[in-house]
């Protein structure tokens, strides 16, 4: 495609930002944008799988890549006609490496190399998480480290010292399912379907929180750790008694109960590092930072304890790239750029580089 001839040559004033041309593609979403000086989103495109995968109860991973191939240059095409702007000014370009779908990645960091390559551009690697975490910095522009964050996915459940621009602090992880995880398939075992995280927020308004008290696992000596297998398990066995015993199970009072154990343990663990580090301000992250529950509880402990919370708009929540395009510009401030052996790392850890 001639991103050129299509969108044609921008103003000389426009050359002074900076502008990164994003791509995302580490999952279900194939996306694209351009953000300018890192905190203005001039488009952000993104073509859903959403459809297509609910058809088998969840992502199949070479069903999306075969996807993004389809998708990749129309949306990069898009976002730099939703940007009014040409290849001739954009400053470099940033791509999600990892983690995610080995396959998926593969399609967008192949793009983005052949990209900057033919246009001389920097290539910038950009974590996903580290993406997600700088969702924030898109519409709260006041908002600058040091914070915490509560990162909390469909693949990782994280909680992070944000210290500075790309450096961070683990103080507590998820020992085996990520929240978003279990909510997947806690909602494929009450009959919701495919994806599980905004049909269980949605019925749970209708459940009673406290019908069923379902346990949350705490691990010795790492306070800030999280573990959702057991809480997962503990509803399937429920699921199970019951349908053992011939009982009627309430489907909105389990997803009530479910969603009230996990967004107390999320918000236990983040409340307990707010005070061990007399922490003024906390994000979160993700795609389950959507979740109103989790959203509700988090502002009104936050309140309690003199601490500001920020979280994005749900389209900067789920996977997109205006979030890869933020993270990539501060990497490029500090610096930061890939080589032409930059390759997909699917189990890549937060903070690696």
């Amino acid at each position: 495609m001639d991103y050129e001839k299509q969108n044609g040559k921008s103003s000389e004033a426009a050359k002074e930002d900076v502008l990164i041309l994003a791509i995302e593609s580490s999952c279900d979403e194939t996306a694209a944008a351009v953000v300018r000086n890192g905190r203005e989103v001039l488009s952000n495109v993104i073509s859903s799988q959403i459809d297509l995968h609910t058809l088998y109860g969840g992502v199949v991973p070479e069903l999306a890549s075969r996807k993004h191939i389809e998708k990749i240059n129309q949306v990069i095409g898009q976002a730099l006609k939703d940007a009014s702007v040409g290849l001739s000014d954009i400053t470099a370009i940033g791509v999600t490496y990892g983690p995610g779908l080995v396959g998926a990645l593969l399609v967008g960091v192949a793009e983005a190399k052949a990209i900057a390559f033919a246009r001389g551009l920097p290539l910038i690697g950009v974590h996903h998480i580290e993406g997600h975490i700088c969702a924030n910095f898109i519409e709260h522009r006041e908002l600058e480290p040091p914070f915490l964050c509560l990162v909390v996915s469909g693949g990782h459940t994280h909680l992070v010292k944000m210290e500075d621009y790309g450096k961070f602090e683990i103080l507590g992880r998820t020992r085996d399912d990520a929240a978003g995880e279990a909510f997947d398939k806690v909602a494929r075992a009450i009959g919701l379907g495919y994806p599980g995280g905004p049909k269980i927020d949605r019925v749970s308004k209708e459940g009673n929180p406290r019908a069923i008290a379902f346990p949350q696992a705490h691990i010795d000596g790492c306070p800030y750790d999280f573990s959702f297998s057991g809480l997962k398990s503990a509803v399937l066995n429920y699921l199970n008694h019951a349908q053992m015993m011939g009982q009627e199970v309430n489907q909105a009072d389990v997803a009530a109960s479910f969603q009230s154990a996990a967004v107390e343990a999320l918000v236990s663990r983040a409340m307990l590092a707010v005070e061990e580090f007399g922490a003024k301000q906390i994000v979160l992250a993700g795609g389950v930072a959507c979740n109103l529950a989790l959203r509700r509880e988090m502002e009104e402990a936050c309140r309690a304890r003199g601490c500001r919370l920020y979280y994005p708009s749900p389209i900067f929540c789920t996977d997109n790239a205006a979030m890869i395009g933020v993270a990539a510009y501060y990497e490029y401030r500090n610096g930061v750029r890939a080589g032409w052996d930059l390759n997909a790392v699917p189990n890549l850890k937060l903070g690696e580089r």
